[in-house]
């Protein structure tokens, strides 16, 4: 099976996945794996990373697009269409193969998916099965799952996006990874203009879907002066210091109108994950990542617009 093995990855290196991951089933913890694919004896994590370059707009506050539209160019183009090749050279050798990207779901209105437009996210949808995307991407051994929530990897930190394939074909599995990238250093927690993740590093996903969008006037050059008027919590939300409810935040969500979105669910990112970016500028500076650059990501102190007068 290593030949089959081989032969998928060159697969998928082809379609320009920049990382494979395989895990046996007895590894994989999530039990939706099972629920999806009952006779499943691997699960194939393909990871595509985040170009670097996508994220200097908003790094240096000059563009703001070319994230956001890079996010949605790999979740709806690059990791599908590497999946599906994937799946075809399993099926070529006699396997069944399930491909899985991320979905618009979940579970209920306390939680949403802060990267698009709360309207297309599809909730109270329990007869749907989904994976654990986090989770399964550990167990496959692609990286560790930092504080923040977000994977890490030797490679790109937290600067990857990832999609799996399920199948029957029994591949040799890759060693799970044993954590050592994060070292606890709350840089994410510090770095999000709307303190949606807690101390613990738990995400409050609709206080991150307001200012993932552009909430915090200090990271929002588009922001109008008259922004919220009428909201009596205005100062502490353009702040980055209100606490939101979920009726709250969408009240908030609806009226930033501030930039153009992207032509599909995505919406446009005024903060373009600035916990990841922080995350990635620590493990840069210690020096624990693989991929070198001729010069550093953070090239002078984090931009941020005065409060004064609004």
């Amino acid at each position: 099976m290593k030949a089959l093995k081989d032969k998928l990855i060159a697969a998928l290196k082809k379609s320009a996945a920049d990382l494979v991951a395989c895990g046996n089933i007895d590894r994989m913890t999530d039990p939706a794996v099972k629920k999806l694919f009952p006779e499943a004896k691997t699960v194939i994590c393909v990871a595509f990373r985040q170009l670097r370059g996508t994220r200097r707009g908003i790094e240096d506050g000059t563009v703001f697009y070319q994230y956001s539209t890079s996010v949605e160019t790999l979740e709806e183009v690059m990791i599908p269409g590497a999946l599906l090749r994937g799946c075809a050279v399993l099926e070529e050798a006699g396997f069944e193969a399930l491909p899985q990207k991320r979905q618009l779901l979940v579970s209920n209105d306390e939680n949403t998916n802060f990267e698009v437009d709360y309207n297309e996210v599809f909730r109270n949808t329990k007869a749907e099965v989904t994976l654990d995307f986090e989770k399964c991407a550990r167990d496959c051994g692609l990286g560790e799952i930092g504080l923040s929530g977000s994977i890490l990897t030797d490679d790109f930190g937290p600067n990857q996006r990832w999609g799996f394939i399920i199948t029957d074909a029994e591949l040799p599995a890759d060693e799970a990874v044993t954590a050592h990238l994060c070292d606890n250093c709350k840089e994410c927690i510090k770095a999000c203009p709307g303190h949606a993740l807690s101390e613990d590093g738990k995400r409050d996903s609709w206080q991150c879907a307001a200012y993932y969008k552009g909430a915090n006037r200090t990271r929002n050059p588009f922001m109008p002066p008259d922004a919220f008027a009428d909201d009596p919590e205005r100062l502490a939300i353009i702040a980055g210091v209100a606490d939101l409810t979920p009726e709250h935040a969408r009240e908030i969500i609806d009226q930033i109108n501030f930039y153009p979105p992207n032509k599909h669910a995505f919406v446009a990112s005024m903060c373009g994950r600035m916990c990841d970016a922080a995350c990635y500028v620590h493990l840069e500076e210690k020096g624990v990542l693989k991929r070198k650059f001729k010069t550093p990501f953070r090239k002078r102190p984090v931009w941020k617009l005065s409060l004064e007068g609004k």
